[in-house]
Parts: structure tokens; sequence; C-alpha cells
């Protein structure tokens, strides 16, 4: 049974309490976040205690922490955890800094420690089954990647200020699922975007509408698309075109009752955010970060994908202000 220590307990780290309390090998021990009401009354519907983080990381029975926190303490709190011996789950991104999440990633490694970075979308059953399947030759060769991801409204400008940006926020989940799809890193990124839906992220110096153009050394080709406004929904969808044939995967729907009448066929409008969209993703998550921490293996998103995830955004984010394709480093 490994105990754990949340640091969180925002929406969140909500989240994952429920599936570290539902799972039959983990257990909620400790909870901290600067809100004290709000470490409390979470910690106080599990059962837990509430900590300072120090404290939490210091604490020789707790096993493990998921670092649900706001992303600039991120790669300090991964630091002191595998310093420690914690191994750690922790959101993305590693940072907003490229910079300051390759010199964690140095530091963490050294430890051994083994630490996984939160992309839940690839325990996605859809998604991971397109995965399953391109491994399984079911398509031949994989060609052309296309990745739709768009939100039912954007957040407030006060969040779009300290967010990192479209890329290293939103888009960052998009960079990762093509990587876990194709296997590797592109060659070049090529980003173009606007700030279309509300001028005032375009003031504040972000975008939020934005498609980007992955290149691969081998031919291949993969598209994002990322808008902060789909009046319908959050749609998330993904095609994959192989030499033999393709795997697509369409949106969770709010319910399966369609309706056909002589005016047309309707149906439910996609669910309407992360939360919803993914619960069974972040319980798949939770368990596989289990699984690897007690039989010893590796697990399936490391620190180096967190890295190679926000190189992208990076690259992303350079090219949309000079409209050039930016070339990755190996």
């Amino acid at each position: 049974m490994l105990k754990i220590g949340l640091l969180g307990a925002g929406r969140i780290g909500r989240v994952h309490a429920i599936n570290i309390d539902g799972h039959p090998d983990s257990e909620l021990a400790a909870v901290s976040d600067v809100n004290d009401e709000a470490a409390r009354s979470l910690a106080g519907a599990y059962g837990a205690i509430v900590a300072g983080a120090d404290e939490i990381l210091d604490d020789p029975a707790i096993d493990a922490v998921l670092i649900a926190t706001s992303t600039d303490t991120h790669s300090d709190f991964i630091e002191k955890a595998t310093r420690a011996g914690k191994a750690v789950l922790c959101e993305k991104p590693v940072d907003l800094s490229l910079a300051r999440a390759r010199a964690c990633l140095a530091k963490a490694s050294a430890t051994g420690v083994p630490v996984m970075v939160g992309f839940n979308r690839r325990f996605d059953p859809n998604f991971s089954r397109i995965k399953s399947g391109l491994n399984a030759g079911e398509i031949g060769k994989a060609e052309l990647l296309s990745i739709t991801s768009f939100d039912p409204s954007p957040p407030p400008i006060s969040y779009i200020k300290v967010s990192g940006g479209l890329f290293r926020d939103m888009m960052i989940h998009d960079f990762d699922m093509a990587n876990f799809l194709m296997g590797e890193a592109p060659k070049t990124v090529h980003a173009v975007g606007t700030s279309i839906v509300d001028p005032a992220i375009g003031a504040a110096g972000d975008v939020d509408t934005a498609v980007v153009t992955l290149a691969y050394s081998d031919g291949r080709i993969a598209v994002i698309k990322n808008s902060r406004r789909a009046v319908y929904g959050y749609d998330q969808r993904v095609e994959l075109l192989g030499s033999e044939g393709l795997l697509s995967a369409g949106n969770v729907l709010e319910n399966t009752v369609s309706k056909a009448t002589r005016s047309g066929v309707t149906s439910a409008k996609p669910e309407f955010f992360f939360l919803e969209r993914y619960l069974r993703a972040y319980a798949a998550e939770w368990d596989a970060f289990v699984r690897a921490i007690l039989d010893g293996s590796v697990v399936p998103v490391t620190l180096q994908d967190g890295v190679a995830a926000l190189a992208m955004a990076e690259a992303a984010t350079q090219s949309a202000a000079s409209g050039q394709p930016v070339h990755l480093a190996p």
C-alpha cells in the first residue's frame, strides 16, 4: 500500500484525491495547499492529515507525492521530492521555462527516483486504442496525424497572463499526444496563431486560436488545431491515416441518444470540459503510476517526455512570433 502526499488541493487536486483514495493499493495520507481551508476540507474528506509541503517531503512514512500545485512550483517540488527518495507524479507542464525544466530533469535523473508527468490523455481509452491499433499494424505505417483540441470557452484573462501561453498551457497535451502516437519528436515545428476569439487575450500577449504543423525526418506530418472557443462543447478528436487505413477517435458525448426525424438526425453535445471528458483517463493514469512504482518498472510517461513536449511548445511559441518553422534539437 503506497502512502501518498498530495501537494495542491485545488480543482485538479480533488480529482486526483478521488483516484488515490479509490485505488486498492494507494492511500491518501497527507494534503498540503497554500489555502489552509482547501487543504483541511480535502484532507477531512479522506481521513488524511494536513501538513506543509516540506513536512510531507520529509516524512519517511510517505512513499510518493502527487504534485498538483501551480506550475511555477513544479520543478522545485520535483527536485525536493526526488532528493527525499519519493516517487513523483507531477501535473503538466514541468515548468514554463525550458531551461529550468532541463535542469530539473538532470537533477531528478541523478537521484534515480521515478518521476511521471501527468499527460493523462495517453490513458484515454479511445486514444490508447489508436496507439495499440497502430502498434498492431492495423493501418500500416503512420503517415498523417490530425489532432483537434477545442475548449468550450476561454479562461479568465487573469489566468491567461500567468499560463505561459496557449502552446505551453493547452497545446502541450497535443504535443505529447503527437509524440505518443508517432513514437518520436518531430524535426520541425511551424505554428500560426491569432487572437480572434478575444482581443484581450492578444493584448495579454497570447493567442487563442492556433494551428501547428509538425514535420518528421521520415516524411510523416502531424497537424494540431487548438481554439479557446467551441460553443458546442469540449471538442477532442484524433485521426491517424496510415498506408493501409485510418484510425480515428471521435468526441465522447453527454449521452448516446440520437433523434431522427424528417428534419434530420441530432445527437448530444460533447462532454462539457476536461474533468468530465477525461475522468476515466485520470483514473487509468493513476493506476499506471501505482503499478509502475510497485512493480519497479519504468513509468509510462517520463520526465524526459515532459521536457520534450515543453521543447515543442517553446518552438511553437517562437515559430508563431517569427512566422518561420523552428528546428528542434535531437
